[in-house]
């Protein structure tokens, strides 16, 4: 275990030093430009895909090629029960203010309740499709059915309309700029709770027969399911793996501790995500102040399950 351990820890120090000796390359070929280093946090995983942290990217570049490819980014978001009174307006109206400025979105709301979906008003080149969906017994079914539904949608009207998508959840709501920089063919989101924490304590699912399971020693880091995105192919690959795991997964009784995450978690360390961004993408105000969260860009909204959940 020691030397697993000494490896673990040579491996971080030898990316780091890569990184420092080629100007953040990383980043560079993922088309952000390097600003300044900021060597507190882990800026590259060991697989070369940079983590974008505030202050290692030029926001002015990234928007200059979004807009010259033209790109139309799609945002989807399921608010269903009491999530869609409770959550849906703020999530839109902060979405307007710091979400893809300056580009073509589409937001795409699934809920049961279609009527009910508040008005709010959109900027240029930006529109709102609401989709019904089925209204699940258990909150735990909704989380579950996340996956197959926005496959489906993938395949469908979503696909077509955008050239890179991002699901988040509902419950949390924008506070600072959530630009192009994070814009890749796949991109992961570092769990703001976790990403400090060693991998044997990570929550991943352990149930051997599960088909999220992950065994001790495997794993990267722990991948929040409330922000992930990536190109319409690569999410479609992505939700497809997923709901097909959750899919066996019933089938043999079982489900996974975290629902889709579980799976996210699993698909993420079989197919490394291009992108990781950092916990500043999705920051919980609980935790408090961190030296090293500069900007958070989103932030987790109070959690009021007995409330919200039947």
């Amino acid at each position: 275990m020691a030397l697993k351990e000494r490896l673990r820890i040579s491996k971080r120090i030898f990316w780091q030093l890569i990184l420092l000796t080629l100007g953040l390359s990383g980043l560079l070929l993922y088309g952000l430009p390097a600003v300044r280093a900021r060597p507190e946090v882990l800026t590259c995983t060991s697989w070369g895909a940079p983590i974008i942290w505030d202050g290692t990217f030029d926001p002015d570049v990234a928007q200059q090629e979004t807009r010259r490819q033209n790109l139309t980014i799609g945002l989807t978001v399921f608010a269903v029960g009491r999530y869609l009174e409770k959550y849906l307006k703020r999530f839109l109206e902060t979405a307007e203010q710091h979400f893809m400025v300056g580009l073509r979105v589409v937001y795409y709301v699934f809920t049961e309740r279609p009527a009910a979906v508040p008005r709010v008003a959109l900027g240029p080149n930006r529109r709102l499709r609401v989709q019904r969906v089925a209204r699940e017994r258990r909150w735990q079914d909704v989380s579950m059915e996340r996956m197959r539904t926005l496959h489906e949608a993938l395949g469908g009207r979503l696909g077509r309309e955008a050239h890179f998508v991002f699901c988040l959840d509902v419950d949390q709501h924008f506070s600072g700029a959530f630009g192009p920089e994070a814009l890749a063919e796949s991109v992961a989101q570092l769990h703001a709770w976790h990403y400090h924490w060693p991998r044997r304590l990570l929550p991943y699912e352990r149930h051997p027969r599960s088909a999220a399971a992950l065994a001790p020693g495997e794993g990267d880091f722990y991948y929040h399911a409330a922000v992930f995105g990536g190109s319409v192919a690569a999410l479609r690959g992505l939700t497809a793996s997923c709901a097909r795991g959750q899919q066996q997964d019933r089938a043999r009784g079982l489900e996974a501790r975290w629902q889709d995450e579980s799976h996210l978690n699993k698909f993420f360390w079989l197919h490394k995500p291009a992108k990781v961004l950092s916990p500043e993408y999705c920051w919980s105000p609980v935790i408090g102040q961190r030296a090293e969260i500069h900007h958070p860009r989103l932030l987790w909204a109070p959690k009021e399950y007995t409330l919200l959940r039947d």
